[in-house]
């Protein structure tokens, strides 16, 4: 009478299999981890010079104003998103944010412009339209 033990367990063949699949499951994940923060710094850009826009108005349409600077609506001069925040004062002038973060975004120049004619203000930013913010144009 032969004694016969039966192992249970995986054999190296499925562990390797379960291996690979984790790895492409973890790739895919990366690369979307990836372009949500990529878009959320572009986001938090924009959010950093937006709230320039209501006294920026108030400066050029009710003060008729021609020269003030960011700290005149009160924007500071850079945030973590914006390494540099410049503006154009005046009826046809704009905000800008030089973005900072992520290596794909750092040095976009993504600029809020206001129209003289209508009175409303355009997003322009010149990257791919996964990273773009709503309501922003290529340029």
């Amino acid at each position: 009478m032969a004694n016969h033990q039966r192992h249970s367990g995986f054999t190296l063949i499925e562990l390797m299999i379960v291996v690979a699949i984790l790895a492409i499951l973890a790739s895919i994940a990366m690369a979307a981890y990836q372009n949500y923060t990529i878009r959320a710094q572009v986001n938090a850009g924009l959010s950093d010079i937006a709230g320039g826009k209501t006294a920026f108005e108030s400066l050029v349409v009710a003060n008729s104003l021609t020269t003030f600077d960011v700290t005149d609506i009160g924007l500071q001069t850079s945030t973590t998103r914006c390494s540099e925040i410049t503006m154009e004062p005046g009826a046809d002038g704009f905000i800008r944010c030089e973005l900072a973060g992520h290596p794909r975004i750092a040095g976009v120049e993504l600029t809020i412009d206001r129209d003289d004619e209508t009175d409303l203000w355009r997003c322009t930013i010149p990257i791919d339209d996964q990273y773009r913010p709503d309501g922003c144009d290529q340029n």
